[in-house]
């Protein structure tokens, strides 16, 4: 049952209106890789890259749970928190269940602490640490939703892209399948904990910067791995 719109409606629809505006699932990364024209090798070395993002995102979520003042709404993102680490499960971390899925399309990687981090991924993550740990809270808290509800419809983009171009078996589809499910529920955790604040002017101002911050760097982060 999906109780986003009751429990945080003015902020999920905000949201919903900055990613229906900057398109981003017209993105040229996606754009490219459903047309054909981006090859598998491509895609194989941009998602390499996205590894380092994946098993990043958690850190500036946990300085965030730190930074929350009442206990009830720190459970809602330490509930995240959790879960991006498998609820103490190894084996369900997400970082392991995208090493299957890089796996799955070729990647030999054993070591990613072998691999270079592009300038594309540490901007990116650079900009969600400051966002979490000394921006106004309301700022990084929707930062971080807007991604994780963006991602829910990237996963299912890229879930039916390499399933569609015969790269991956649907059966394993092993983090995006997961993920077009998953977010949704996420964005919700952090849009609950700040719609309570919407009527607050200032407050509120916090908050759609945060969103607007949020889908620019995703968004940008596809691009410009594209280029890279």
């Amino acid at each position: 049952m999906d109780t986003h719109n009751k429990t945080a409606q003015r902020v999920a629809a905000h949201a919903k209106e900055i990613l229906d505006r900057i398109a981003i699932l017209e993105n040229p990364y996606f754009e490219t890789l459903q047309n054909g024209d981006m090859s598998l090798e491509q895609f194989r070395k941009t998602q390499e890259q996205f590894y380092f993002a994946v098993v990043f995102f958690s850190r500036p979520m946990a300085a965030l749970v730190g930074r929350i003042p009442n206990a009830k709404d720190r459970l809602d993102i330490l509930h995240n928190v959790l879960e991006e680490h498998g609820k103490f499960d190894e084996d369900g971390f997400h970082a392991t269940s995208f090493q299957k899925f890089l796996k799955s399309i070729g990647s030999e990687i054993d070591n990613f602490d072998q691999v270079a981090l592009s300038p594309q991924i540490r901007a990116f993550n650079s900009v969600l640490t400051t966002s979490c740990t000394f921006d106004e809270l309301e700022v990084g808290i929707a930062c971080m939703g807007i991604i994780e509800r963006a991602f829910a419809d990237i996963s299912a983009l890229i879930a039916r892209a390499v399933v569609s171009r015969e790269w991956v078996e649907q059966v394993d589809l092993y983090h995006y399948k997961l993920h077009a499910e998953l977010d949704i529920q996420h964005a919700e955790e952090f849009f609950t904990v700040i719609e309570q604040y919407w009527d607050d002017e200032k407050k509120q101002y916090a908050i759609k910067q945060g969103l607007e911050l949020g889908a620019y760097i995703f968004d940008s982060l596809y691009r410009d791995l594209l280029r890279w």
